[in-house]
């Protein structure tokens, strides 16, 4: 079984193909595609796969406007932390979905209904993507405003001590650990991932820059125009390592500053 990853969380779609291979060792992941016009230029090039993973939110955009400019010939399943009102959309439309972060069970259950509904029916089905596009902006209309995390526990030493959003310059990730990183410069291991973090954020607060950083607006310091339309970030407390942002990114990260 051939299966595309469309998802921008580079530690997303690393845990997402090693819990499909330990369901099945035979899958074969033909790659991972990071944004809307990536995965576009994908499918126009490439045969269909048995199956997709398509995140709803990716770096350019809503992963919905794939759908608009090319034609896509396989079954989908959406992983989202959508509310229940997307959801029912997914229902009506016979695609099945992952609510994030995602369980092996939850994918093992996916897996099985998608294998029994290929035998009974092989084609893929057809998206009504204008019934799923009236179903989330009328759940839009009526959602609940989001409540979004103020602080996070945090063990420093022997002890365990909160920190308010107010006092968090950013988070970063590496080698698999995400940390948080105050404005006095202080450093501490979190158990949320990247992805996990920019859904429970406020995002008028807070960021996604790449795949490695989620900052506060307070802390971006300087920013330089890079290569191919490209930023370059500085933020403090200032870090040892390269941020930038894809020209994919800046034009709302940009939009983000502004607001």
């Amino acid at each position: 079984m051939k299966i595309l990853l469309i998802e921008d969380e580079y530690l997303a779609s690393e845990k997402l193909e090693a819990q499909l291979l330990r369901y099945d060792p035979s899958i074969e992941v033909l790659g991972t595609i990071d944004s809307i016009r990536n995965a576009v230029k994908w499918f126009e090039a490439n045969p269909a796969p048995d199956l997709a993973f398509l995140d709803i939110h990716l770096s350019d955009g809503n992963s919905f406007e794939i759908f608009q400019k090319v034609d896509v010939k396989c079954p989908i399943i959406f992983t989202t932390a959508y509310d229940e009102y997307a959801v029912k959309a997914f229902k009506v439309n016979s695609i099945d979905y992952l609510l994030k972060p995602i369980s092996n069970e939850d994918l093992g259950a996916a897996m099985d209904k998608f294998k029994a509904l290929h035998q009974s029916q092989p084609a893929a089905p057809v998206l009504d993507m204008q019934q799923i596009m009236a179903l989330i902006s009328k759940g839009s209309a009526s959602a609940t405003v989001p409540h979004y995390k103020n602080r996070f526990l945090v063990k420093s030493g022997q002890k365990i001590r909160s920190v308010s959003t107010d006092e968090i310059a950013y988070f970063y990730a590496e080698d698999k650990i995400v940390f948080l990183i105050t404005t006095a410069g202080h450093r501490f291991i979190t158990d949320y991932t990247l992805d996990t973090l920019q859904e429970i954020l406020d995002p008028e607060q807070f960021s996604r820059l790449n795949r490695q950083f989620i900052s506060h607006i307070h802390a971006i310091d300087e920013i330089h125009p890079y290569l191919k339309g490209r930023l370059k970030v500085y933020v403090k407390p200032t870090i040892d390592k390269e941020i930038i942002i894809s020209n994919e990114r800046a034009a709302a990260f940009k939009e983000w500053l502004g607001k």
